[in-house]
């Protein structure tokens, strides 16, 4: 099949919903929130990604096969942000790429630095088919530069397969300055917390352990400081969403040394009591470190199951103690990929017989 791509103006994003493409496979759908912010919908038989193509291509939303895959919130619609903290309803943000994480009192950058909200320079669709069969592609662009600083291109993708639950997010990351640039990169998905919910990792052997740090918007009280001490003693106990009072403030667990199959690929998912899943897996050679990050009180509910990363999400100047912060030198790329979505109850029979847990 011949790959068919068309490029994407703001102008083609009204306030009602348009029509942009629609084959018998997909359709794709540009609208314009009454925020101002302008969106995309990429939609298959079973489900639809909202992403916003000039917004850091934040995915806004995900639901498939009638599942809601995106965490509770408080945003009823994405706003104009210049920080992911402003408008934080979405599925996923490409977290990153100079700075990332929580900042300390003593970091000068925001939460997950500069890239979930970046202006994007320019957006397409592309419409083909590869080894995996027919698929429809969302890509951007986006140059960052700063006189007598750093100058990259990210170039992210949403790519979705015709009649799967389980979408492609890439990211590739180019320096354009003939000096070294520092690089921290996380695909920061937003999975929804569904109670009775389990954490299932089919190849076991990663090493756990739980964040020792307060970050400043975390207020403990003394039963969430007793349950962390229960978690850092032994973080096996949180195996499932069956505790949702002890799940605020926020519980955030980290992973090292993540096995792969044979294929090079880790895996992750999110089993719902009645047999579907939330499932992502991705390639530790790519990902360095994996984050697991778990809330749930009046206002927010999210069960980020597995967060991939260059790094872990403690802010600058701890990762770069901890040796975390990569280097890309002048003219060098570094290429990032994750499969992520859902699967039905059937998909996930499969999954398991091929992989166990």
């Amino acid at each position: 099949m011949k790959t068919f791509t068309l490029a994407l103006s703001p102008e083609q994003f009204s306030g009602a919903e348009k029509n942009l493409l629609q084959s018998a496979d997909f359709r794709v759908l540009a609208w314009t929130y009454p925020s101002g912010v302008k969106a995309l919908a990429l939609e298959n038989a079973r489900g639809r990604v909202v992403a916003l193509p000039y917004q850091g291509q934040m995915i806004w939303s995900a639901t498939f096969d009638g599942c809601e895959l995106t965490m509770r919130n408080m945003f009823r619609q994405p706003k104009p942000s210049a920080t992911v903290i402003g408008t934080y309803g979405c599925f996923m943000f490409h977290a990153g790429l100079l700075r990332n994480g929580c900042p300390t009192s003593s970091d000068d950058h925001p939460l997950h630095g500069e890239m979930p909200c970046a202006p994007m320079d320019a957006a397409w669709l592309e419409v083909g088919e590869d080894a995996a069969g027919l698929y429809l592609r969302l890509g951007g662009d986006y140059e960052y530069v700063q006189g007598f600083g750093d100058h990259y291109r990210a170039t992210p993708t949403l790519t979705l397969r015709a009649g799967s639950g389980v979408f492609d997010i890439g990211m590739a990351v180019t320096n354009l300055a003939g000096k070294a640039m520092e690089l921290m990169y996380m695909a920061h998905m937003n999975y929804a917390y569904i109670p009775g919910a389990r954490f299932v990792e089919p190849l076991a052997g990663a090493r756990v352990r739980v964040r020792s740090s307060v970050p400043a918007h975390v207020k403990p009280t003394p039963e969430w400081a007793a349950y962390m001490a229960e978690l850092s003693r032994d973080p096996s106990r949180l195996s499932s969403l069956d505790s949702p009072a002890l799940h605020d403030p926020e519980i955030v667990c980290f992973f090292e040394e993540v096995p792969a199959d044979t294929a090079g690929n880790a895996h992750f998912l999110l089993d719902h009591p009645e047999g579907s899943a939330f499932y992502t897996h991705y390639r530790p050679d790519q990902f360095s470190h994996a984050t697991r990050w778990v809330l749930h009180n009046a206002d927010q509910g999210v069960a980020a199951f597995v967060l991939p990363s260059t790094c872990e999400p403690e802010g600058y100047l701890a990762e770069k103690t901890k040796g975390n912060v990569r280097s890309l030198a002048g003219g060098q790329q570094a290429l990032f990929s994750v499969s992520t979505g859902y699967l039905s109850a059937e998909e996930r029979r499969r999954l398991r017989d091929e992989l166990g847990g």
